[in-house]
């Protein structure tokens, strides 16, 4: 799956998913989806799709789009592989009134985390509104029963 957590100011866009098979009722999450096939080794196209599909938002819209975690849980009989992408709304970008996969909110940042979200999804966002918005590095995240363990995926 690919997820884009889209900040304007100091606000952030989440979704009320309503009705998925990996994402369980009720949650709040970012936009995005599955992958289809074409898009299997290419995790911004896709999630490019889902924004374009979800909230009418295309790529010139977004300010500083990057690919931020990847995370793994194994859940559900299933090893689910998660990319996690953060932008900032860009000037002139109007994200639609509604959606057909849930109920969008723009959430003030102190109180994001309070939302209900899906297990990785919420370490993902703690992590990244305390420590990943600060830098710009990319991090992999393992799934626990006690947490998610993040290291910092290094070029070398």
């Amino acid at each position: 799956m690919v997820s884009l957590y889209l900040t304007a100011g100091e606000k952030m866009l989440l979704l009320y998913r309503i009705g998925s098979r990996v994402v369980k009722s009720p949650n709040w999450c970012g936009i995005g989806g599955h992958f289809e096939r074409e898009e299997l080794n290419d995790a911004k196209a896709a999630l490019l799709r889902e924004v374009y599909e979800e909230v009418g938002l295309e790529e010139k819209d977004l300010e500083d789009l990057r690919l931020r975690y990847v995370t793994l849980r194994r859940t559900d009989g299933e090893i689910r592989l998660n990319f996690y992408f953060f932008a900032r709304l860009g000037a002139g970008g109007n994200v639609t009134d509604t959606c057909n996969e849930g109920i969008l909110e723009w959430v003030p940042l102190p109180e994001v985390c309070e939302r209900n979200m899906p297990y990785t999804a919420g370490y993902v966002v703690r992590h990244y509104l305390e420590t990943g918005r600060y830098g710009d590095k990319l991090y992999c995240g393992v799934a626990a029963r006690e947490g998610v363990r993040f290291t910092e995926l290094e070029a070398f």
